[in-house]
Formats: C-alpha cells, sequence, structure tokens
C-alpha cells in the first residue's frame, strides 16, 4: 500500500485498482460522496466503513435502473 494514510470513507487508489466486485467479478468505480464502491454489473453498491471497503453481499445496497 501507500504511505500516507488515506482519509475516513475514502479507498486508496492501488486497492481500488485490485478490487473486484464479489459478486459480478467485475470492476468497482469508487463514489466519493455516498462512500460507497459501485458495481455497476452486479447493481450494489458496498459501503465504506472506518476507510474499510465491506464487501459482502449481505452488507451492499441494490441499485435501482
Amino acid at each position: 500500500m501507500s504511505d500516507h494514510t488515506a482519509p475516513d470513507n475514502s479507498v486508496d487508489p492501488k486497492l481500488l485498482e485490485i478490487l473486484v466486485c464479489p459478486v459480478s467479478r467485475g470492476p468497482l468505480r469508487y463514489d466519493r460522496n455516498a462512500a460507497e464502491l459501485i458495481s455497476d454489473k452486479a447493481k450494489l453498491a458496498y459501503p465504506i466503513r472506518d476507510g474499510m471497503p465491506i464487501m459482502l453481499e449481505a452488507e451492499a445496497r441494490r441499485l435501482d435502473d
């Protein structure tokens, strides 16, 4: 990881490069305003709590079309 500490509810860019959606295995995008990682393919939003992505389907918010 990098030498700097990411602010709460933000994601280190290097971490975002390697994370994938556990449901679709597709890429994720970071929504800074909602503090979530978004899987467009699975239509799920994974929360980020205390700077840690919660990559559990049960914790994810379903996205509306």
